[in-house]
């Protein structure tokens, strides 16, 4: 299924009728005689019961002019998984366990390597932290770089797919190996070696590259989140610190656990990168936001959000290009780095060390 067609399945399916309509009719303009199309929006005048489908004129657009955006699965469309989500208070102890299912394509990278893609529902979220928590947080760890998050603003995302995981080691390399289209690729740049450890040692124009190989490979356009996308996708729904609540323990994710942020324990961390899955995942289905690995974002580096996009893009205008904000924290950094908000600009493009790697977004969004 083509990613406008799966929104215009999504919103149908949640009931949405209206916009589901204009998706299908967007989907039979840019495809005239797409049957699928055509029986949707038959579907949906029905459900409606009010306009009858003779009323509308949805054959339009030319014959030669038919959608590029890449279909998401060569299979038979998205396949379903299952998994638990939890939830702590302050002091890291686990207040709600619930039960959640997700949407994924899997791509075939070969020799059994696959790369599972999981579907984000698009929708509008806070970007940022509010002034007076900003403030607090400034007080309590004596860290001004709080302030990159204001102002707190509203953000409209189109849905699209995210990788389940950090891209691995073994994902890597059988993308690093094929040809060359702006750079080279070390196939295993990785301080910490295991297929299923995430690729570190990576900077923004090594994952740049990445994304155009596996754009070719696949025949569908791959690239790195913008910051909206990523902060929307990590937080899944919560308002909270992190997606597991109001503070984060070495049991929720792969950070530099001896130092604390709420009322938790201290805990010895782990001194490296862990297997990616190994801890709870978001509401989306997402695993490793928080920690692991720092995750490279497309967008330019701007000191804050005024004049920021709303539409879920990345912002590459007028920001400094030498630089791009990696999200998420890492093994080795400190919880609150971690933070579903927090925006980190210490690092050039050109930098990588061995708390730095990325996850791959699918469709919706600007285009490298």
């Amino acid at each position: 299924m083509e990613p406008l067609k799966y929104q215009a399945s999504l919103a149908e399916n949640r009931g949405d009728l209206d916009l589901a309509e204009q998706l299908w009719i967007r989907v039979l303009g840019a495809s005239r005689g797409d049957l699928e199309a055509i029986e949707a929006i038959k579907r949906i005048a029905l459900r409606q019961s009010s306009i009858p489908f003779t009323r509308r004129e949805y054959v339009t657009g030319s014959e030669g002019n038919r959608s590029s955006t890449p279909k998401p699965s060569q299979e038979t469309g998205l396949k379903v998984f299952n998994f638990e989500v939890v939830r702590v208070n302050a002091k890291g102890e686990q207040i709600k366990k619930e039960s959640k299912q997700s949407q994924y394509f899997s791509e075939d990278l070969g020799n059994g390597i696959t790369l599972e893609m999981v579907a984000i529902p698009g929708g509008t979220f806070l970007m940022g932290t509010e002034d007076e928590e900003i403030e607090r947080l400034v007080k309590k760890f004596n860290w001004d770089g709080f302030r990159n998050e204001r102002p707190q603003h509203q953000v409209t995302v189109p849905p699209f797919f995210m990788g389940k995981y950090p891209i691995t080691q073994a994902q890597w390399k059988a993308i690093a190996a094929t040809a060359k289209i702006d750079i080279d690729l070390e196939t295993n740049p990785s301080n910490f070696k295991g297929d299923e450890l995430p690729v570190e040692s990576v900077n923004w124009y090594q994952a740049t590259e990445f994304c155009k190989r596996l754009s070719r490979e696949t025949k569908r356009e791959y690239r790195l989140p913008s910051e909206a996308e990523w902060e929307y996708a990590c937080r899944a729904g919560t308002t909270t610190p992190f997606y597991f609540g109001e503070t984060i323990t070495g049991d929720l994710a792969n950070y530099n656990a001896s130092n604390t942020y709420a009322e938790q324990a201290k805990v010895e961390y782990l001194d490296g990168t862990t297997p990616v899955g190994q801890f709870p995942p978001n509401a989306f289905g997402l695993y490793d936001m928080h920690g692991n690995v720092w995750e490279w974002c497309a967008d330019t580096w701007h000191d804050n959000y005024d004049g920021a996009p709303t539409d879920g893009s990345a912002w590459i205008e007028n920001g400094d290009d030498n630089r791009s904000p990696p999200r998420g924290g890492s093994w080795y950094y400190f919880p609150f780095l971690c933070r579903s908000a927090y925006r980190f600009n210490d690092f050039r493009r050109g930098y990588s060390n061995n708390g730095y790697g990325f996850r791959v977004v699918c469709g919706a969004g600007r285009t490298l």
